[in-house]
């Protein structure tokens, strides 16, 4: 059996977790060929994107950039799984590579027993996602986030009550005590925030999370300069300027996990500081 998130960090430390793998020059995100290679760089777990075509077959890919990845203005969840197995994915200067878009069987059983992972966009379709988690017996690997709404929660107490889980918090705690009251495994929550003075950067509501036991997810990630996620401690202030101002920041705030895109140069940091 895989290791727990919770057990994991007890063991490791600060857990890295690599956004939709490692991607660049020739090798698109959400793919087997980016997760293998965030794993070589020392990534504990892998993010990744799930979507439903319009036939019921489960992929890896992050619905909306099929510009940006596929060079092609369509909606991949509106074609059939066989439509989208004659697609190929674009690398970094939208020329065709010979990737095609990964079933999410494929990538279940290419990482079986390897690591943690994070099944981001999968709440709607959570009934048919635990369906093959639980085929290929891996829900002790899996870890799945949320938008805290109602509707959300009812599906991760329905389909997946035993899997680890956290919601997503943006500036503000609005769910814990509802949450603690279902039945759901609660480890913790991803904290999304514009600025440090928000509620849930704050050392009171970090240290009585971990007091619970509960552990913490902070993104590094930059998806768009104008939108920080984390008070502007990221990626591109850790590789261009100090990285004690990105993920020391977020380490020393007391955060257990980090998203990154840069998992060789986070983990590198970690390892040697933390």
């Amino acid at each position: 059996m895989m290791k727990s998130t919770l057990e994991l960090r007890k063991e490791k430390g600060i857990l890295v977790a690599a956004h939709r793998g490692t991607s660049g020059g020739n090798i698109p995100p959400n793919t087997i060929a980016s997760f293998d290679i965030a794993l070589k760089e020392g990534a504990d777990i892998l993010e990744m994107d799930l979507f439903k075509s319009i036939d019921g077959e489960i992929f890896v890919f992050h619905t909306g950039m099929e510009p940006a990845q596929l060079d092609r203005h369509i909606k991949v969840e509106s074609m059939t799984s066989e439509e989208i197995r004659r697609l190929r994915l674009c690398n970094v200067d939208l020329t065709e590579t010979f990737l095609p878009l990964n079933t999410f069987e494929e990538v279940l059983e290419h990482l079986k027993n390897k690591c943690i992972l994070n099944l981001d966009r999968s709440i709607k379709i959570l009934d048919d996602v635990m369906k093959i988690v639980n085929k290929h017996n891996m829900a002790d690997q899996v870890l799945l986030k949320s938008d805290p709404s109602d509707a959300s929660l009812k599906m991760v107490e329905t389909f997946a009550p035993k899997v680890d889980y956290m919601p997503i918090f943006m500036e503000e705690d609005v769910a814990s005590e509802k949450i603690e009251n279902m039945n759901i495994n609660y480890i913790g929550a991803e904290l999304v925030f514009k600025s440090e003075s928000s509620s849930i950067a704050q050392d009171s509501y970090i240290d009585m999370m971990h007091k619970k036991g509960r552990i913490l997810w902070g993104n590094s990630i930059v998806y768009s300069s104008r939108v920080p996620l984390a008070a502007g401690h990221n990626d591109d202030i850790s590789l261009t300027g100090d990285p004690e101002d990105g993920w020391g920041w977020l380490a020393k705030k007391g955060f257990e996990i980090i998203q990154t895109d840069w998992t060789h140069h986070c983990v590198n940091y970690l390892r040697n500081r933390y």
